[in-house]
């Protein structure tokens, strides 16, 4: 795929209906059951009021959300609340961008790390990233599962 450049904005409260699409397109790419995804339905949901109560980057390219990334949480602790990338951009360099965008900008405000609490599927690209895993977190929602909790540590860039 030839693609046009990568362009990141702030998203607004408009932006909340896409952004849900975009984070359950992206969790069904991994194969989870209908199932999971209805449990989840609520986590995947992003509101025009948590639009306004979060930085929330987009990337764009062609004027096409291809995904997102949200934060949250205060300058000492800060945690990735949404990642997600349209599966059809994946492993085009939506991902770095948004994850290299984000940190400059966390940074700039004052953040010392990152808190991630991961998808299984996502731990490698955070990995790639820089980050490092640091503990398990039981899922608390699906009994059995475990999900990665990484963090990467801004001063070490």
């Amino acid at each position: 795929m030839t693609q046009s450049p990568i362009h990141i904005r702030i998203a607004t409260p408009s932006d909340a209906g896409i952004l849900t699409e975009i984070a359950h397109a992206s969790k069904r790419h991994w194969g989870y059951p209908e199932s999971y995804i209805e449990i989840w339905k609520n986590d995947l949901t992003l509101t025009a009021d948590f639009l306004n109560n979060h930085p929330v980057y987009l990337a764009c390219i062609d004027n096409q959300i291809a995904g997102f990334c949200a934060i949250s949480g205060d300058v000492d602790d800060r945690e990735i609340e949404h990642f997600w990338v349209l599966p059809k951009y994946m492993g085009y360099g939506v991902g770095r961008r948004l994850f290299e965008h984000m940190l400059n900008a966390q940074t700039e405000n004052g953040a010392k790390s990152i808190r991630i609490l991961a998808d299984p599927y996502a731990e490698g690209f955070y990995e790639k990233m820089g980050a490092v895993t640091v503990d398990a977190e039981a899922s608390s929602v699906i009994p059995g599962r475990s999900l990665p909790v990484m963090r990467y540590d801004i001063d070490n860039r």
